[in-house]
């Protein structure tokens, strides 16, 4: 039997929403000459949303919006609009990345290592650009742990995003396993609702914006997965038979399985 953590990316490898891809969008419309800008609650709002780039798209039945920016009526000059939005967002998010602005969540390289020492397979499967997740990813694990992971997937790969299971069947298929042999890493009940709807057990690390969410179908939801000496795990919920301490560990994560 097979072993593989799934980790989603954004609000899972870092507490990347707020303090990343919203700077990067309230950056980049002044810079194209979108007189808009979303506040801290109302991109909260927007992560019900999966994808970015469906987020944008969603400001063209926003009054507010269409009083403040006259978009193109032209459905693909739309899209075309919308891609050039994402592409330079996109630019901007990495580089706060890559300037090391945004730390890691406690534990995700801690628990990789373990896990890789067990045996485990490891994956990731986010709904973000594939460049921002592999700079995520570089920046949480460092180099030589990222380089072990057997698949990245990201962005418009698959046509439905969360909730929907598409990304984690297609991780599934891609790593040529049962979905019954994967466990996920989420953070929002988007992520909880795909990982269920695939057959797969999942992890919740609560993020600042997703505590409130309904994570029921979640085996454990925890505030993170800990690291030893900085800042520990604590359980929020439980319906698995893993009995974590201060970190939550590779054992814990096989119980989750089991």
């Amino acid at each position: 039997m097979s072993k593989v953590l799934i980790f989603d990316c954004d609000g899972v490898l870092a507490d990347t929403e707020q303090y990343g891809h919203l700077p990067a969008f309230n950056q980049m419309w002044p810079e194209l000459g979108v007189p808009w800008r979303w506040s801290v609650e109302e991109y909260g709002r927007k992560l019900k949303i999966g994808g970015g780039k469906e987020r944008m798209s969603s400001l063209f039945t926003e009054p507010d919006f269409l009083k403040a920016f006259a978009p193109p009526a032209d459905t693909q000059e739309r899209k075309e609009m919308v891609a050039a939005w994402h592409k330079r967002k996109s630019a901007i998010y990495q580089r706060i990345i890559g300037a090391g602005e945004i730390p890691p969540r406690s534990g995700v390289k801690r628990l990789s290592e373990e896990a890789l020492g067990r045996g485990w397979i490891l994956a990731v499967a986010s709904t973000s650009a594939q460049e921002s997740v592999d700079a995520v990813l570089r920046r949480a694990m460092g180099e030589a742990t990222a380089a072990r992971f057997a698949l990245v997937l990201a962005g418009d790969v698959v046509k439905a995003k969360k909730p929907a299971p598409d990304i984690y069947l297609l991780a599934a298929e891609r790593l040529g396993v049962r979905p019954t042999e994967c466990v996920v890493i989420e953070d929002s009940n988007n992520g909880v609702e795909a990982a269920a709807a695939a057959a797969m057990k999942c992890v919740v690390t609560a993020s600042g914006y997703t505590r409130e969410e309904d994570f029921s179908k979640a085996s454990i939801v925890l505030t993170c997965l800990g690291d030893p000496g900085a800042e520990s795990c604590e359980v929020l919920a439980n319906r698995s038979s893993a009995r974590p301490g201060a970190c939550f560990t590779v054992e814990d994560l096989e119980e989750v399985l089991a």
